[in-house]
């Protein structure tokens, strides 16, 4: 089984996250941030990666730092579970639609970082959460799984569509891309030899 369970404590957030990428698409989620929560049961659904994510932080001065973090410890445990990466398909994409909105989602466990994130949204705040953190979410994540990441919102007028649309493509590339290639064998998916 291809799991990981990672820990990160500093003085402004501790997180505890664990997945399963063999999963079935169960989570639970105790972030304090509920429109966070429901973003990440969509990436576990569409990902069919079981997902369990606890955290607290300094939410009385704002979300950034928790977010962030989270953000952080995922794809820490990405890259844990996903090991040396032999025998995946590596490369992962989607397209979602939800009514007007459309998102683009490409993935490449390439072991490089990078975000390509071009998302604009019609207004600030889906409810109480503050739309600029989802960037800083998928930075750290990121920046810690060693992946590129491609997000593109193609079309869509409702704030929470756009970023649900994105959520789901995330998670549906990301269960492409970690997929065992029966062809690839105990082979990595590189000429390099290592990702």
């Amino acid at each position: 089984m291809r799991t990981a369970s990672v820990e990160r404590k500093t003085r402004e957030t501790q997180i505890r996250v664990s997945l399963n990428l063999d999963g079935s698409g169960q989570s639970r989620f105790d972030t304090g941030i509920p429109f966070l929560d429901h973003m990440l049961d969509q990436v576990a659904r569409h990902g069919l990666i079981d997902l369990d994510i606890q955290a607290t932080g300094d939410r009385h001065i704002d979300d950034h730092h928790t977010v962030e973090d989270i953000g952080i410890t995922l794809g820490q445990a990405l890259d844990r579970a996903l090991g040396d990466k032999k025998g995946i398909v590596r490369y992962g994409h989607s397209y979602v639609p939800l009514d007007e909105a459309l998102s683009r989602v490409v993935v490449d466990l390439s072991g490089r970082p990078g975000l390509e994130y071009f998302v604009e949204f019609p207004r600030a705040r889906i409810g109480d959460f503050d739309v600029d953190l989802f960037r800083e979410f998928f930075q750290g994540l990121v920046n810690h799984a060693r992946l590129t990441l491609h997000i593109d919102s193609l079309r869509g007028r409702n704030a929470h569509h756009i970023v649900e649309t994105v959520f789901k493509a995330f998670g549906r590339a990301l269960r492409m891309a970690v997929a065992a290639d029966p062809r690839m064998g105990d082979v990595t998916p590189s000429t390099k030899g290592s990702l």
